[in-house]
């Protein structure tokens, strides 16, 4: 399987088993006949558009004759096949039963597809990721023929005897990396949604998506493949079945997940600033704002002051002040924040993860379409709510990951992240680059 790597596969942040078959079957949404991918050929003398950088090169090696090398290709990225949904649902833990096409020969063929060509997801058919090695060995015995990309400018067709299928194998092994594919801007060039709220609410979701090496702009997602779906957000989240990822979704985009306690130690500075809007000031105002707003909610709330756990609570927030005063220091000394920059607000952290959250719950068929377009279009706008850039909204993912994760370690919980950040921010494809934050006026 192809493995994702990133925050999703370690936040867990249970929400409860659900009753799995059951809330699966209760959203509704409209079938439609886009099953397997159909690309018309440009006519004669017109240079194919592809989806993404692996379909272009795909196209120039069939147009130059070039099958090892495509196959290379394949062995790098590895392919998607169609599984019906009950019968992957069926299969559990089992391999899932991959469709075949007979032919009127009398032979048998298997259709697969790469990433960028997959169609508009279907209320009952699904795709399932595979590396080419995996996909020797998975491949029915009667099926003599493998279709890739068929009905697109880039199609390919091998093979599926012994000596072929070891050739797969031995390709697999010598060019497939499990953690490969991601830390890379992945940009759709067609198929994407036009300038508006849904591509806005994708692209708060680029920091998980340029470290799973995921096109950030899909909005009909298949991910890592159905099972891979579904094993992430139930290993990360605890999220089994519909009700789950609904309740997981609310509260993502509600801003309840991270604890609150982080945007109250940095509300209190903002409290603090002239204006209100935020920026330097004295550390010990600012601790001691934080324990007089404490104080002042314990009173209120009928909390002695004497409590041992409230007097708990009032040192580690005091010591927060601190932590994030290093964090953001360390930031503009690596250009995550300007010289004279800090962060209001950690709501990104949760912004981010609930732009994705909304793919992930559509990819394990948990969300309808028209549930996971709306999600993606509220992510924009509690985004935008908060922030008011691309770079001010790194800043504030980068500081809430740290603080759940890396402890002031300033390891791969801070370097990983800093990365996606240069490259969103430098990519001439990233959406930082090319989607405005701020609606543009009309």
């Amino acid at each position: 399987m192809r493995t994702a790597s990133g925050d999703e596969r370690q936040d867990h942040d249970a929400q409860g088993d659900g009753e799995a078959q059951g809330d699966r079957e209760e959203g509704h949404e409209e079938d439609h006949e886009e099953v397997f991918p159909f690309v018309p050929a440009p006519e004669d003398g017109t240079r194919w558009t592809a989806p993404t950088d692996v379909e272009q090169q795909l196209y120039r090696l069939t147009r130059t004759g070039n099958a090892y090398a495509y196959l290379r290709t394949l062995a790098i990225e590895g392919v998607y096949y169609p599984v019906r949904l009950d019968e992957a649902r069926a299969a559990g833990e089992d391999e899932f039963p991959i469709l075949t096409v007979p032919l009127g020969d009398g032979r048998v063929a298997a259709q697969v597809y790469t990433a960028g060509l997959l169609p508009r997801t279907h209320p009952h058919l699904v795709y399932e990721y595979a590396t080419l090695g995996a996909l020797a060995g998975i491949l029915p015995g009667d099926v003599d023929i493998l279709a890739v990309n068929a009905a697109t400018p880039c199609e390919e067709y091998f093979s599926t005897d012994d000596d072929e299928r070891e050739t797969w194998l031995d390709l697999h092994h010598e060019l497939f990396e499990p953690d490969g594919l991601g830390d890379r801007v992945v940009t759709r060039r067609t198929g994407a949604p036009p300038p508006g709220p849904l591509l806005h609410g994708l692209a708060c979701g680029a920091h998980l998506c340029f470290q799973n090496g995921d096109a950030w702009n899909t909005p009909h997602w298949h991910g890592s493949g159905y099972r891979g779906e579904v094993g992430r957000i139930a290993g990360g989240w605890g999220v089994h079945g519909r009700e789950d990822w609904r309740s997981t979704q609310e509260r993502l985009l509600g801003l309840e997940v991270s604890p609150w306690h982080w945007d109250f130690v940095l509300g209190a500075r903002v409290a603090l600033a002239p204006g209100g809007r935020g920026g330097h000031v004295d550390p010990q105002r600012w601790r001691a704002l934080v324990e007089a707003e404490l104080r002042a909610r314990a009173r209120e709330n009928g909390v002695a002051a004497d409590d041992p756990e409230f007097a708990e609570m009032i040192a580690d927030l005091r010591t927060l002040v601190g932590e994030v005063l290093r964090y953001e220091a360390r930031f503009r000394a690596d250009g995550l924040l300007p010289p004279d920059g800090f962060v209001r607000t950690i709501a990104a952290w949760d912004i981010g993860r609930g732009s994705n959250m909304a793919r992930w719950g559509r990819g394990a068929r948990y969300a309808t379409e028209a549930e996971t377009l709306a999600a993606l279009e509220r992510a924009s706008k509690v985004a935008r709510d908060a922030y008011g850039s691309w770079e001010e909204f790194s800043a504030g993912y980068v500081l809430g990951r740290c603080l759940h994760f890396d402890e002031e370690r300033f390891g791969s919980w801070y370097t990983e992240v800093l990365d996606a950040h240069r490259a969103l921010t430098g990519d001439p494809e990233s959406p930082w680059r090319t989607v405005p934050f701020t609606d543009e006026p009309g």
